[in-house]
């Protein structure tokens, strides 16, 4: 995870983990959602018959740049930035839009006819970085958009957050060309270590000038109101060392996982000295799991790979838990088939996961630190990163927490359940840190309603209400910021998962809405 501990987002798939999350928002109390004016609905329809294809060809080019975090360099010293950058300003010059480079933010804005320095603004908040990305499991080099015959642009950065990037361009070129008379400047804001580390944006934030009505597209539709607090748990488990016969089965390495806030899609073990029995009750086991294994003989024993599927750690109901699952697939069996292993340290890894973690969401085996919040749902908890620390290894657990409990009373609960795997195993887990993330909720911003009507207008859904998401977005950093897509409800999103992407309709969809929402609230006094 990021160095601020605070990446994103999204909850976008309609399970039983979210059916909470879709509840009204009674706080909040919206108004009736306004169907867009005339102007707003003409621009949209401008934008989309003039500019889809030119937002994908940028998008294609934003994609080009792998503008992950790279150890010893930030996005000021990284060439890769400064040229992604660079294009992005052109672009945006080329739209006719004013572009303002601050190292680690960029504005570009769209400003009315003789506009002073104090005229009010909207805010429109993206950020330029991405997730790593593993290129093996990619089907082309994830830097290079490409188009599958059902129309998904596959990418790193396709929907989180490059594609917001290129559509709130043309939503902003589509206004200028409609000749729409606005009160308001809009800015759009790119970040370049939202993935990362918050702390440039906090410190650019001291001096610049916030919107007081904010959008951030990053996230899922209709409206998101609330956003759980991007939390964990790491810890190491100490190096063990035991000696046995050379008959007996040892799992001598347990590892997974790529980044803490993407649910693993890859987790791999190896045990010395498999016999036969052994390996039949592994593969007979692993059949009725939700994962693909692979059993090979190498020199250092037989290694099993176990395959999942990769997700934003943010809805772990998306994916399939490697980690999880194999640590599950090696759990001993009551006839012994699969032994009680010797306790080395991967097997007192395995151990951990099984006691605490298990193959479940919501933290149901980690003591009571469990709980749930009738707007936001339930605290989700994933193991995402199992590393070698030298001296052991270093387990990271991923949490998402909703409103309703105070950070010391959710380490204190975190703590007790670690004491007492401690206890019953004779095990001292060592390096224990904790992050609780603070959660987010918005009860009254004043472009709620707006919002929702341009939602409800161009998806024909009557009513539409505000939601919840396992979030952690820069949202949380600006005032009245209202996450709006550009993730449909119901549908699973693909930021952070090793098979990136957005539709070209979906591209469209967002294209209209963005462009009648910005027109909507730049024509607000």
């Amino acid at each position: 995870m990021p160095t601020t501990n605070m990446t994103k987002k999204h909850s976008t798939s309609f399970s039983l983990s979210r059916l909470s999350a879709l509840i009204p928002l009674m706080l909040a109390m919206p108004g009736v959602a306004a169907v867009p004016s005339q102007d707003a609905q003409k621009a949209a329809d401008y934008a989309v018959a003039h500019y889809q294809q030119a937002q994908i060809d940028t998008l294609k080019t934003l994609v080009g740049y792998d503008t992950r975090a790279r150890e010893g360099l930030t996005p000021d010293t990284d060439p890769v930035f400064a040229d992604f950058k660079r294009a992005l300003g052109v672009k945006a010059r080329m739209l006719g839009l004013d572009v303002e480079d601050h190292g680690y933010v960029m504005l570009i804005s769209l400003s009315p006819e003789g506009a002073g320095a104090n005229i009010k603004k909207v805010g429109v908040i993206t950020h330029g970085d991405v997730q790593p990305a593993d290129p093996s499991l990619w089907p082309q080099s994830p830097y290079e958009l490409t188009e599958t015959a059902d129309g998904k642009l596959v990418g790193r950065g396709a929907e989180d957050d490059k594609g917001p990037i290129a559509t709130a361009l043309y939503a902003m070129k589509a206004i200028k060309d409609s000749g729409v008379v606005l009160k308001r400047r809009i800015e759009l804001l790119v970040y370049m270590a939202e993935e990362s580390d918050w702390d440039p944006l906090k410190a650019f934030l001291k001096t610049y000038q916030s919107a007081d009505i904010n959008i951030t597209l990053d996230a899922e539709y209709p409206v998101v109101t609330g956003e759980k607090g991007w939390s964990q748990i790491k810890l190491t488990l100490p190096r063990v060392m035991v000696k046995v016969g050379a008959d007996t089965p040892v799992l001598q390495y347990f590892a997974g996982g790529s980044f803490a806030s993407q649910i693993p899609q890859q987790a791999r073990a190896v045990i010395q000295n498999p016999n036969p029995e052994l390996v039949a009750a592994l593969k007979a086991r692993a059949k009725a799991l939700p994962i693909k294994t692979d059993f090979v003989d190498e020199p250092l024993g037989l290694t099993i790979h176990a395959t999942g599927k990769a997700a934003h750690s943010s809805t772990p109901e998306d994916g399939i838990n490697a980690v999880a699952y194999l640590a599950a697939l090696l759990t001993p069996t009551a006839d012994g088939s699969i032994p009680q292993w010797p306790m080395t340290t991967a097997a007192v890894t395995v151990d951990f996961l099984n006691s605490l973690v298990g193959t479940g969401l919501f933290g149901e085996r980690f003591g009571k630190l469990g709980y749930s919040d009738e707007f936001m749902g339930p605290m989700t908890l994933a193991p995402t990163l199992i590393t070698d620390a030298g001296d052991g290894v270093q387990v990271t657990l991923n949490l998402r927490r909703p409103v309703g409990r105070t950070p010391e009373a959710l380490d204190k609960l975190a703590m007790a359940a670690i004491q007492g795997w401690q206890e019953t195993k004779g095990t001292q887990v060592t390096d224990i840190e904790t992050y609780w993330g603070t959660p987010m909720l918005i009860e009254d911003a004043p472009h709620l309603d707006t919002l929702l009507g341009v939602y409800g207008h161009y998806t024909n859904t009557p009513d539409p209400k505000p939601i919840a998401i396992g979030g952690s977005t820069n949202a949380k950093l600006f005032p009245n910021a209202l996450s709006f897509g550009p993730a449909m409800p119901g549908v699973e999103y693909t930021g952070h998962s090793e098979y990136e992407f957005i539709t070209r309709d979906q591209l469209k969809l967002n294209l209209e809405m963005y462009t009648a929402a910005l027109v909507e609230l730049a024509m607000r006094e």
